[in-house]
């Protein structure tokens, strides 16, 4: 509890789905105004946790306690619909805000009155048309589409408007189960950036590690049924967490070698009269000596791309093409080339032709205008979300694959499978009881049977967990061709792009810089942006040197904050070591044998803890000042 402050209480929280256990006796708690991550692996039962902190399941034993004028705020599947205009929806979302403003239409008593407009002034009522405007413009739509109708958008975009309807009611606890699914980069550096401010508490299923390193401050992880709490963002859980396990297995093979010892002093000496009692006074002391648990790591998914006959280069050419449906361009002009080991990143806001890039790319759509040549030999791989309606739900993994390698021999079948994390097990699972992470693979699988020389990977990681998009980031990396991969997820981009194209105005460019300029410039405002549409898209190349020499100044500028945060986050680190050293000699039998010699190493554990409770509140202290600074730049 801070400052007497009501906080979200889990206390001894069991919750089971038949034989399998989700939650096992888990307790956690979470201050106002914490921002928290929750991670874990598919199917470990995040949502699960969600959905019984917003009450619409209970456990089986345990407690949920949220302050009681806390308002609560989860995402839903269900997309809106129906002929409201999407501004219209999302105001509609606060049916408070609804209601007090259709009785204030129609109110005739003065003390009703006054109550009414006291409430919507304290609801800030009259600004609630532009804050609704203001988050749907974040989520990508614009003033004209703010006025068109919920039902004349498709299911993805309608789960925008359901997002953005949830932050705008601004609840106490704001739930959020994988918020980015729906959205594109674009979008996602906007959310990113407005959690950063949030007033209230959030707690975040996301599996997008950007999202979590800059959004969040608190990470709690679910694994083997339990609920870890660590500070900071999921860099720092990772490091913290590593640092952890490896104290962990240390302090365990102290413990069973102590534990060997005395196990074999017994054995050797408890029938002899003489050393009974010594023998007696070791099984005491084997019995009251705490069992340091073996840590079971979750199974890992790994991905592994085929190798491939290098071809000559250009793998692909295209010189002045236009594309898009119907006879009518979506793109035109658009000159680039594909070589060997070529990594692009396309960069665009959703809607403005980034998937019919590479749908041309992968020979499903003909091009309107220009010329497209291709070596002869080429191989693609293309992979797109909407592909799983494709798959046969009522066959197999290893039918489905089958089916495609008619001359290979089940085994050959069952190794290919593998390479995507598919067990014996699941390979022969329905393809529609699969998870939507398995069907991915599945996809993944099925695209790399012909050995491609390029991969083209729309939307690849939506519903891959942290270690899966680990292992496809490896997969890529390793891989020898080329590689064309739209994402919302920018730690994905960066780690497997060294080119980015940038797809707006109807043209597509080479985008000059890194995704910390394109950050900054979807940040930079409306203005500015449509400034630059207007110009075109290649821009003016002394404004993109202006701006990268700004970007490089202001992040010179907070370097100095910066190392300070390194130094304090170095502080926490080296006193959590020294805490676990002294708790490593209070576990040790031995301690207990020199009476004077365990205060001492009580008393400097409560000195260690105390410091550390305070290197803690400086790094978080100086984390929140470095977050305004670079809001603020």
């Amino acid at each position: 509890m801070v400052n007497g402050a009501p906080m979200l209480r889990i206390d001894n929280l069991t919750y089971r789905i038949g034989p399998r256990v989700l939650l096992e006796e888990v307790s956690a708690s979470v201050n106002p105004g914490t921002r928290v991550g929750l991670v874990g692996r598919n199917g470990t039962g995040k949502t699960t946790l969600l959905r019984l902190i917003s009450g619409d399941i209970g456990p089986e034993s345990g407690s949920i306690e949220v302050p009681r004028r806390w308002s609560i705020g989860i995402t839903r599947q269900e997309a809106p619909g129906g002929d409201k205009s999407l501004i219209e929806t999302v105001l509609a979302f606060d049916a408070e805000l609804t209601a007090l403003m259709a009785e204030s239409e129609t109110a005739e008593d003065p003390t009703r009155i006054a109550d009414i407009h006291t409430r919507l002034h304290d609801k800030d009522a009259y600004t609630a048309p532009s804050r609704a405007a203001s988050i749907l413009a974040g989520l990508g739509f614009d003033d004209e589409a703010q006025q068109e109708p919920c039902s004349s958008y498709s299911g993805g975009w309608r789960m925008r408007v359901a997002l953005a309807g949830l932050l705008f009611m601004q609840p106490d606890l704001l739930l959020l189960d994988e918020p980015t699914n729906h959205l594109d980069l674009e979008a996602t550096l906007w959310l990113e950036d407005y959690l950063k401010s949030y007033p209230g508490t959030i707690l975040m299923v996301s599996h997008d590690r950007d999202l979590l390193n800059r959004a969040v401050n608190a990470i709690i992880h679910l694994e083997n049924s339990k609920l870890t709490f660590y500070a900071g963002n999921f860099d720092r859980f990772e490091a913290t967490r590593a640092m952890r396990l490896e104290q962990n297995e240390k302090l365990r093979a102290k413990q069973l070698a102590r534990r060997a010892e005395l196990e074999g002093f017994i054995a050797r000496f408890r029938a002899k009269a003489s050393k009974a009692k010594q023998a007696q006074s070791r099984i005491k002391m084997l019995e009251r000596m705490p069992v340091v648990a073996e840590h079971h790591e979750e199974g890992s998914i790994n991905f592994s791309f085929p190798e491939i006959d290098e071809l000559a280069p250009p793998l692909y050419a295209l010189d002045r093409v236009a594309i898009g449906y119907h006879g009518k361009p979506v793109l035109s002009e658009i000159s680039l080339r594909l070589d060997n080991e070529d990594r692009i990143g396309i960069l665009g806001a959703n809607g403005n032709g980034k998937s019919t890039l590479v749908k041309l790319l992968a020979g499903r759509l003909e091009p309107l205008a220009g010329e497209v040549s291709r070596s002869g030999k080429l191989r693609i791989g293309y992979f797109a979300q909407h592909q799983t309606d494709e798959l046969d739900m009522a066959a197999t993994p290893i039918l489905e694959l089958s089916r495609r390698l008619v001359k290979a021999s089940e085994q050959q079948v069952r190794s290919h499978l593998g390479r995507f994390g598919f067990t014996q097990q699941r390979s022969l699972t329905q393809v529609a009881k699969l998870s939507g992470g398995e069907k991915a693979r599945l996809l993944f699988a099925l695209m790399t049977i012909a050995k491609p020389h390029i991969l083209l990977l729309d939307e690849p990681t939506n519903h891959l967990d942290m270690d899966s998009r680990q292992g496809l980031v490896e997969a890529i990396n390793g891989f020898e061709g080329a590689v064309v991969i739209i994402s919302h997820d920018p730690s994905v981009i960066e780690m497997t792009a060294d080119r980015l194209w940038l797809v707006e105005g109807g043209r597509v460019s080479n985008f000059e810089g890194d995704l910390d300029d394109y950050r900054q410039r979807l940040l930079s405002g409306p203005e500015v942006q449509n400034d630059r549409s207007k110009r075109g898209a290649k821009g003016d190349d002394s404004e993109r040197k202006d701006q990268r020499q700004r970007g490089a100044e202001r992040r010179q500028s907070l370097t100095p904050l910066k190392k300070k945060v390194e130094q304090a986050a170095g502080a926490v680190t080296k006193l959590e070591g020294e805490r676990a050293k002294l708790q490593t000699k209070l576990a040790d039998p031995k301690l207990y044998g020199d009476a004077a010699k365990t205060v001492e190493v009580q008393r400097e554990l409560g000195r260690v803890e105390k410091d550390l409770a305070a290197a803690e509140e400086l790094w978080m202290k100086l984390e929140s000042e470095l977050e305004q600074a670079e809001n603020a730049a």
